[in-house]
């Protein structure tokens, strides 16, 4: 995809986004951290992952797993973009018995790689899939999504440590760090202090970009490295497009009225294709 091809993509998932949070009616939706995730996605999804969108289980496929379960919608509006998932298959989402809920669950026909939900504990199994490449004839590479908040997860840098000492290049993790996490400011909450120092220390190649600029995405995923893990420290905006969710902890996981459902809608602009 050229790179307005991916901001149309975006634009397209941020509409998806609200409408399946204002589905799940009363229940509410964790709309804040998947609004700010929306153009990692696209760009994983749209250009980097290497997939065959007619069979979701190819052996050769590139792996994402998605760390922060709660960006479970954004996820599912990637997953329809590249044909995963349906039309119809969206619009049940948060459905009672459904086949999308609220954090996602393993479904390999559908293109979701692992049951996320419980912070902290998606690196780890990415680490193995790394290490599985290594070993089987068909290489991929492996990419996982974390949040800021959930870096105060141990087991983070558990695993951290293990990328590093296993020389995994073929595994990139990225921090969506929107600088929110559900309690509040994640400076306020537990202050990290220097993230990117941190991974740094564990022995990580780290990249800072904005999480919102596509062209900035791509070369940071895209120029070669070698010899260590990658990691992507994103800078977003949490509830990202929609005005009155932008840097808003009450948007962390809150409810979308049909009042508000519409205004959040026409603050999408149109974007144009080449």
């Amino acid at each position: 995809m050229t790179e307005n091809e991916l901001r149309l993509m975006a634009s397209r998932m941020r509409k998806n986004i609200l409408g399946m949070s204002f589905h799940a009616g009363n229940k509410g939706a964790h709309v804040g951290p998947a609004l700010s995730m929306v153009e990692i996605m696209a760009v994983l999804f749209g250009k980097i992952l290497n997939l065959d969108k007619n069979d979701p289980m190819w052996p050769g496929r590139d792996r994402f797993y998605l760390s922060k379960g709660h960006g479970a919608l954004a996820y599912y509006a990637a997953l329809n973009e590249v044909g995963y998932l349906s039309e119809a298959d969206i619009s049940s989402y948060d459905d009672d018995g459904g086949l999308l809920p609220a954090q996602p669950s393993m479904n390999f026909k559908k293109g979701i790689e692992f049951s996320s939900g419980s912070l902290g504990l998606g690196l780890s199994p990415a680490i193995g899939s790394a290490l599985a490449s290594r070993e089987l004839s068909h290489k991929f590479m492996v990419y996982a999504l974390m949040g800021n908040g959930e870096c105060n997860e141990g087991t983070v840098w558990e695993a951290a440590m293990a990328a590093s000492a296993f020389r995994l290049d073929n595994l990139v993790a990225i921090v969506d760090n929107n600088e929110i996490q559900s309690d509040g400011f994640s400076r306020d909450v537990l202050d990290m202090g220097d993230m990117i120092g941190k991974w740094e220390s564990f022995g990580w190649l780290v990249r800072a970009v904005d999480g919102h600029d596509i062209p900035a995405l791509i070369g940071a995923m895209t120029e070669p490295w070698k010899g260590k893990p990658l990691l992507l420290m994103a800078n977003t905006v949490k509830g990202k497009g929609v005005s009155f969710m932008e840097r808003n902890k009450d948007w962390h996981h809150n409810v979308l009225t049909k009042d508000l459902y519409e205004l959040a809608m026409k603050e999408q602009g149109g974007i144009h294709a080449d």
